[in-house]
Parts: structure tokens; sequence; C-alpha cells
């Protein structure tokens, strides 16, 4: 499955997207959120690679849920973080700059960077 067709189901109401763990099972499930930041990180490659103007309204939607819903909801006292806060701080940090990169469309990393795993 390409990365779109990735991130349209994780932006979905789909009960294995990282998003409807986190509403409804009230947990970060790290294996689901490494598919989705690999899928944006394809998805943002891609866009820029072919120089893509026109993005579609669900996928500006789903980042933007993940960057600016995403951290208050996982900052509630009553949410369970079981990993050190920094990983947390990293993943977040992350989504923020894969945003940043899908609207501007310039990859906000050297072209030599490495991505580590979270």
């Amino acid at each position: 499955m390409d990365d779109l067709a990735v991130l349209r189901q994780e932006f979905s109401e789909n009960e294995d997207a990282f998003l409807s763990i986190v509403i409804h099972d009230h947990r970060w499930d790290k294996e689901a959120f490494a598919r989705l930041e690999r899928a944006m990180r394809g998805v943002c490659a891609a866009f820029e690679e072919s120089d893509q103007q026109d993005l579609p309204r669900w996928l500006v939607e789903g980042f933007w849920l993940c960057v600016d819903w995403l951290p208050d909801l996982t900052a509630h006292p009553r949410f369970p973080r079981p990993e050190p806060s920094t990983y947390y701080e990293a993943a977040l940090t992350r989504l923020q700059e894969l945003q940043y990169w899908l609207v501007t469309g310039t990859s906000p990393y050297l072209p030599e960077h490495v991505f580590a795993d979270l």
C-alpha cells in the first residue's frame, strides 16, 4: 500500500489507526505511531519531489489533528505515558516538522538527514 493510502486509513475511523487508538483506547501505540509517521514522511517527500501544489483537504486536516490536537490530549494527566517523556517530545516535534514540510513543500531536514526511529 502506498503512503497516501496508508494516511487515508490512518486519518479515518479505522479502529487500527493511531488516532483512533489514542481517542478510543486512551493509549499511545508505538507501532501504530511509527506506521503513521513513516507514511507522513513518505507523502511529504513524494509531494516535495513532484512539486505538488494542491493538497487534499482530508490530508491537511489529518496533519493538523496530529499537530494541533494530539499534544493536548496526550498531555492530559490521565493519559497513560509509559515511555520516557523524551519519547513523546521527540514524536510531537517530528509531527510538527512533518506538518511544516507538507504545508511549505520544503523539507526542514538536510538532504543527508537520517531519520531516527522513535
